[in-house]
């Protein structure tokens, strides 16, 4: 019967209640020590043979024990002779000690009483002495195995060790004299019964002494033996039988084995002690059962699961049930195998039921959408989930050749126009909206059902379809916007006409709001044309836009929202005041010649100036090209560079800026995303460039210098600085952030995801900032995409003043710069007057631009591709130029020749480059017209891929700059490069290759590698 406590436990898992059944075989399991005898001579009845000296001393005879039985003792009785005689030494045979540290003896004796002696003796004892001596043989005590009795103290003889002293407990007091050896009650029931133990053993085995030094005693039993803990299981562990340790206190470590099919728990061999009295104790650690195998009942084995049984993880736990849709083909299974037609995912643990895809989707319906000329799609769960709870959706959209067609497969695919809202894939809910659809066109759309094991069935995803044919649609999405000019209670605002107009726009509808407050407090402007004056608004606020177009069918989809900020009312004041001179002289100049013609002329001029194109932004101009400028003041003249920064930069309170995380690395330090909330100004988002620990004198100035340049400049279309922080150490440098880094690798983060007008409007921005620049006779030197940054709003800002300079020269219209000799320059931008005599200008930088142009409607491919520098300044000079990018207009292609111009007298300024832009973006149509001339300029080549050195298809996506989705490529096994030469559009969209230009890209170059392998230049 179990203990009373048990009968209240309760177990609340399977494996708690195999720990308890475990914890109970243990407690009742015998686990009493086991005495292993060496000598026993209680039951023996033959003569011992066992070596007495003197032969006067102990002597060997047969007795009758109580029970009338026969047995052999030894006995000495010689108390009266001489003292020095009594030392009477009885020894065992050699007996080998088993590897036992500690051997026990125990003694049967009898005593009698010196008292009870007719003539006493003084030398009359009633104790005996144990002693023993080591050895490896019985050889070694063929010698004199004990010391003459003159030889000095009993108790340090040589080789041996006294045990102990024996004294009885008991002795009798009468012998009869006639019969000494026969049965006398009084004498047997004083038997004393003595146990001592003795250690350490080192040698193989020992022999065991009694010594009698004047007693008179009869020697009935002696038992040799010793204790080890019995062999025994414990935890699915097995221990063999181990001798206890020499120490009374010792516990012997013994590791144990685990049993066949399992392993040690928690990685550690099981350990168990044995003590003293050879009994274990303090187990530490087990075995479990491996997968598959579960504990019998007494847990002494593992056996393995039956047939449609499972054990998936190591433990103690029992088999389990296969779940639904599983079985096992074999004994010991650790996992149960999916039926056929059914799966389990990736996160599906083993445990789990198997399932299936879901079925089709039901009740598929469509409707156009109110005014926006979409169509939405809708549709009901499908019947059966698969038993499983998740489920999400993927839109197939085709363009039948007729509303009548009766076979799919002769429907092509709709292409990338087709917008889907909220996406076309992972759709979690049953709704989802088209736009962007062309009219009068017929349209199959299938809607497919997918879970997580979707993916590994052989079988497509079953989807519903539904077909409908579209009327005439809305307008597409305006593009984008532009920033005429703006005040502080007024921004005039343009626009391009919609890609797709589907009919003639009737009107725009302009939605503005503070971008501080909330959408429904959104005002409407209305417009016929493209330009629209939005008044009444608050100065230096931030306000969003949204714009969209009216045909017949109706309004078209809002424009993505864009930001634009009006001017500050410090600001305005700043401005009348630089006017204020310019003012005053001409209301003077027009007193004084107030009745002359010239007058009449100064009116016309000044009337031809206003007819300026009103896309020029106000806020980049100075009142005059000569009297009102300000120009560019170099730092380096300084004799300290610190002065510069106090005249052009303000000093900012470290206390206002919060440092948030570290973004990147600069040449004196590092750069940081930070918030920097000025006083009575709202928090704004900066960069923080920190001047690096240890910096010397000269680093300290020329990461000054910086701020001494940008703090002179101030324009939408170059970076603004914030301030810095030099009165507290680390000096810092504080300028606006911008969100979306270096133009180059955003466009090639974006590849083919902007319209042509997007990028021509991009251009704009660059050339408005270089053209605030050249107006102060500055030369920048390094213009490149990639020293161009990106905001939120896709607001392009001319950056990093690393190599600018002050132009001067004698020449007024084309002052230059002169570089030192040992300066670096970035010849793939420069002009070749500049990388052939060090002559920078104005007109350099137009050359850089022009690059730059390419950069932009290439995405970001490197200029002149993988052409040594070398190479690049001998085809310049040969007056070979770039050619145009792929869907350049050639437009955009021409004014990048004309920057290209070998004279540099015969570039255009960036007045005359802003204009050609202005006309571009005013008038599309003229983006997509063909070239009126040939030209007449050589054209360089793009050099194609280096295929000499691919052997792999990693190493043909590296020759391409593709290796990001080298991910994708492993998942399609596409791992020879026969493979990727037969890839197509529709293989990379699988792939979730998603940017356009990509896709062209890796197609041109399969198409280049198919032709090199069946030229047979390359092994696959």
């Amino acid at each position: 019967m179990l203990p009373p406590f048990l009968s209240v436990c309760q177990c609340h898992s399977v494996e708690e209640m195999w720990s308890l059944f475990l914890s109970l075989c243990l407690f009742f399991q015998p686990n009493s020590a086991e005495e292993v005898m060496l000598l026993d001579t209680t039951e023996n009845t033959s003569e011992l043979g066992w070596t007495t000296y003197p032969d006067t001393g102990w002597d060997e005879v047969s007795v009758l024990d109580d029970k009338g039985k026969l047995i052999r003792t030894f006995e000495v009785c010689n108390v009266n002779q001489n003292a020095r005689q009594q030392d009477n030494w009885l020894a065992t045979p050699f007996l080998y000690r088993h590897s036992a540290p500690r051997v026990f003896v125990t003694l049967r004796f009898s005593v009698r009483d010196c008292a009870s002696l007719r003539t006493p003796s003084p030398t009359c004892r009633e104790t005996l002495t144990l002693y023993y001596k080591q050895a490896d043989s019985q050889r070694e005590l063929m010698r004199t195995w004990v010391a003459e009795p003159s030889s000095g103290d009993k108790e340090t003889r040589e080789g041996w060790v006294k045990i102990d002293t024996i004294a009885a407990d008991k002795s009798f007091s009468k012998v009869e004299p006639s019969s000494p050896h026969q049965y006398q009650p009084n004498r047997y029931s004083r038997i004393n019964v003595k146990t001592r133990s003795f250690a350490p053993l080192t040698r193989k085995g020992f022999v065991l002494a009694i010594v009698d030094s004047g007693a008179c005693v009869s020697l009935m039993g002696v038992s040799i033996f010793y204790r080890r803990c019995p062999n025994t299981s414990l935890y699915l562990a097995s221990y063999p039988a181990t001798p206890s340790g020499a120490e009374p206190t010792a516990l012997v470590p013994v590791t144990g084995t685990c049993v066949p099919h399992s392993k040690a728990q928690g990685g550690t061999p099981p350990r168990m002690h044995c003590n003293a009295e050879g009994e274990w104790m303090v187990p530490v650690g087990g075995c479990v059962c491996d997968e598959g195998y579960e504990p019998n009942i007494n847990g002494s084995a593992c056996l393995a699961c039956p047939v449609g049984y499972f054990k998936s993880v190591p433990g103690s736990v029992p088999c389990s049930v296969c779940p639904s849709n599983s079985r096992t083909s074999q004994e010991g299974s650790s996992v149960c195998e999916c039926r056929s037609g059914f799966y389990r995912s990736a996160n599906d643990a083993n445990s789990s039921a198997c399932t299936t895809p879901p079925s089709a989707p039901v009740s598929l319906t469509w409707e156009y959408e109110s005014g926006d000329g979409g169509v939405s799609l809708r549709w009901r769960p499908p019947l059966d989930m698969g038993g499983r709870s998740e489920v999400w959706y993927g839109v197939v959209c085709r363009i039948c050749p007729s509303p009548t067609f009766t076979n799919p497969t002769a429907c092509s695919w709709c292409g990338e126009g087709v917008t889907f809202s909220p996406s076309q894939t992972n759709l979690k809910q049953t709704k989802v909206t088209l736009n962007n659809l062309l009219t009068r066109v017929t349209y199959l759309i299938q809607v497919q059902a997918i879970n997580e094991v979707s993916a590994l069935s052989p079988f497509p995803a079953r989807y519903g379809s539904i077909n409908f044919t579209t009327s005439q649609s809305v307008p597409s999405t305006v593009p984008m916007m532009h920033q005429l000019s703006r005040a502080p209670d007024s921004i005039t605002l343009s626009w391009p006409q919609p890609d797709r107009p589907n009919g003639d726009i009737l009107e725009y509808q302009l939605r503005y709001y503070d971008k501080a407050s909330d959408m429904d407090g959104a005002m409407t402007v209305y417009s016929e044309t493209n330009t629209v004056t939005v008044n009444s608004l608050i100065p230096g606020s931030i306000y969003a836009f949204q714009i969209r177009a009216r045909n017949e069918r109706g309004y078209g989809p809002y424009s993505n929202t864009i930001y634009f900020t009006t001017l500050p009312l410090e600001e305005h004041s700043q401005q009348i005041q630089n006017r204020l001179p310019l003012l005053v002289g001409s209301v003077m100049g027009g007193a004084a010649f107030l009745l002359v013609v010239v007058a009449i002329v100064v009116v016309v001029v000044f009337r031809s100036k206003r007819r300026e194109s009103p896309y020029s932004d106000r806020l980049q101009r100075y009142i005059s090209n000569r009297g009102g400028i300000k120009y560019y003041v170099d730092p380096s003249t300084y004799e300290d560079p610190s002065e510069a920064v106090k005249e052009f930069a303000r000093e900012i309170d470290p206390a206002h800026l919060k440092i948030e995380e570290v973004i990147g690395a600069a040449q004196f330090g590092e750069v940081s995303r930070g918030r920097y909330r000025p006083v009575g100004r709202r928090e704004v988002l900066v960069a923080v460039k920190t001047l690096r620990w240890g910096a010397s004198d000269r680093e300290r100035g020329m990461f000054l210098s910086e701020a001494g340049v940008l703090g002179q400049f101030d324009h939408p279309n170059v970076l603004k600085l914030e301030g810095v922080v030099t009165r507290i150490p680390p000096e810092r440098i504080i300028t606006e952030f911008m969100e979306n880094g270096p133009l180059d690798a955003f466009l090639r983060e974006n590849e083919g995801q902007f319209s042509v007008l997007q990028l021509v409007g991009m251009l704009r921005g660059v050339g408005a900032g270089m053209r605030y620049l050249s107006e102060r006779n500055f030369v920048h030197r390094d213009l490149a995409a990639r020293n161009v940054l990106v905001n939120s709003n896709l607001v392009c800002k001319v950056s990093d003043f690393g190599l600018s300079r002050l132009m001067r020269g004698l020449d007024h219209n084309i002052p230059t710069y002169t570089a030192s000799l040992g300066s670096k320059i970035p010849v793939r931008w420069t002009a070749p007057e500049a990388f052939q005599h060090r002559k920078f200008s104005s007109a350099s930088d137009v050359w850089s631009f022009g690059v730059l142009m390419w950069e932009v409607m290439s995405y970001g491919e490197r200029p002149y591709w993988d052409m040594s520098n070398q190479e690049v300044m001998k085809a310049v000079a040969d007056q070979y130029r770039l050619p145009a990018p792929h869907n350049c207009p050639p437009a955009l292609h021409s004014l990048m020749l004309q920057c290209w111009q070998a004279e540099r007298a015969d570039r255009p300024g960036f007045d005359s480059i802003l204009s050609s832009l202005d006309r571009l973006i005013r008038h599309p149509a003229s983006l997509k017209a063909e070239p009126t001339r040939s030209c007449s300029q050589p054209l360089l080549s793009p050099t194609p891929t280096d295929l000499s050195s691919v052997v792999t298809v990693s190493d043909w996506l590296r020759a391409l700059r593709m290796e990001r989705y080298q991910d994708e490529f492993d998942r399609a096994h596409l791992d020879s490069l026969d493979k990727v030469s037969r890839l197509v559009i529709e293989d990379l969209q699988g792939l979730g290759v998603n940017l356009l230009g990509h896709q062209r890209k890796i197609v041109s170059a399969a198409q280049q590698l198919r032709a090199h392998l069946t030229q047979g230049q390359v092994e696959v």
